[in-house]
């Protein structure tokens, strides 16, 4: 009889999700039994997607897939409120849906953020005695204190000891990176508990093969790397910028092009026509469908963000999505994402917010023969393929369920 997981997440399609419909269906064809239990779409604008309203019970199927919808408040402004309402009404709904309106699973999955999915969880498997598998994407309250969403320091440690009363119950914590299980086993969650199972990324998308160069990007005559993604205070872009200064007087046929939007995106423009940067080409952001030509038509691609304690135990997403691509990487972050990149292999790894660094790891790379940077772009791959991928991640997430079940 098929393993029956209750998947608690805040976020599923057609919201855009990490662990949304690609992994529930990756599970429905491991053999598991999949209901998802999630609310009604609102992210990221905070208003309820057009076709849906909120409503007591919503039930449908996609792709195979069970969706089970409950109430929520929408909200996804800057306002601490909104947030709070938008995530305490999600947890109250599914925890009365958990405990009365479900079907006994037999594993629930959890996935964290916001914390309030975890604190549902918890309750659903002390009444219901059933396992969970905590999915732990965001580390809590550090990101919370290192992107300004709380300040207060009192509510910060309140954050700090829910997360703590969460993680004693949780049956299985899995993390995405190496140094999110060393900071857990720090504040005292046994090693024994967790498990590391990085990311994916969007396959079926990034992994493009024999496309033309989109409309606006350089030509083939010039080494291009790209930087694909938001652009805001976290991933310290005039560091880039400064290193464009540099190439363009040292290596003039090398041009950096950003693909994308953020809050910093009019500044950087501002700041390379004041410098008269032509080395640089800023295009607009893409919908997820059309990336993978952008990514197939560069030479490198780059990965940036500031220095900071917190990002030296992640991941950055893109990390995936270049790697699958099969091109070779710049990698400007510090820890376990420049480990990943040594270890496969696969790029060159630069001091973030380092100019210098950067114009120097840009030329090293474009003074490689093509057949180098090819072997490079394949090693990135196939270390893809066998560490990271999605069938790779989902087989992980299985054993641990199917483990619980027994």
């Amino acid at each position: 009889m098929a393993t029956r997981i209750l998947l608690l997440t805040q976020w599923f399609d057609p919201e855009p999700t990490f662990k949304g419909l690609v992994f529930a269906r990756e599970l429905v064809a491991q053999g598991f039994e999949v209901e998802v239990l999630t609310g009604f779409p609102n992210y990221p604008g905070g208003k309820v997607y057009p076709g849906y309203r909120v409503k007591l019970l919503q039930r449908e199927v996609i792709d195979g897939v069970r969706v089970t919808r409950v109430p929520l408040y929408p909200s996804h402004g800057q306002g601490g409120l909104g947030r709070v309402l938008n995530y305490v009404s999600f947890a109250a709904s599914s925890l009365l849906y958990g405990l009365f309106g479900a079907r006994r699973p037999d594993v629930i999955y959890a996935y964290h953020p916001p914390l309030t999915v975890g604190m549902s969880a918890a309750l659903i498997r002390m009444f219901r005695r059933v396992p969970v598998v905590y999915d732990i994407q965001d580390m809590w309250p550090d990101t919370l204190r290192a992107t300004g969403m709380f300040s207060n320091e009192r509510a910060l440690r309140l954050v700090g000891r829910i997360c703590d009363w969460v993680y004693r119950r949780m049956d299985q914590i899995v993390v995405l990176s190496p140094g999110f299980k060393r900071l857990l086993i720090e504040r005292g969650v046994p090693a024994t508990k967790i498990d590391v199972i990085y990311n994916w990324c969007a396959e079926e998308v990034v992994c493009t093969e024999g496309v033309s160069a989109p409309a606006g990007f350089p030509d083939s005559s010039r080494f291009r790397v790209l930087f694909a993604g938001n652009m805001g205070k976290a991933q310290a872009l005039d560091a880039v910028i400064e290193a464009a200064a540099m190439l363009k007087k040292q290596a003039p046929g090398i041009a950096l092009v950003f693909l994308g939007g953020g809050v910093d995106t009019e500044r950087l423009k501002a700041l390379c026509s004041d410098r008269q940067l032509d080395n640089v080409t800023f295009l607009p952001g893409v919908p997820m469908s059309q990336v993978g030509a952008y990514l197939a038509s560069a030479d490198a691609l780059l990965v940036h963000l500031k220095k900071d304690p917190l990002f030296a135990i992640t991941i950055p997403s893109k990390t995936q999505a270049y790697m699958a691509v099969g091109k070779p990487l710049l990698m400007a972050v510090e820890g376990d994402a420049a480990d990943l990149v040594r270890e496969a292999d696969c790029g060159l790894v630069v001091e973030p917010e380092n100019a210098q660094s950067l114009a120097d790891a840009c030329m090293a790379l474009a003074a490689l023969d093509a057949p180098a940077r090819e072997q490079m772009g394949l090693r990135a791959a196939r270390f893809y393929q066998r560490e990271l991928s999605l069938k790779v991640g989902a087989g992980r997430f299985g054993e641990h369920f199917r483990r619980l079940h027994d």
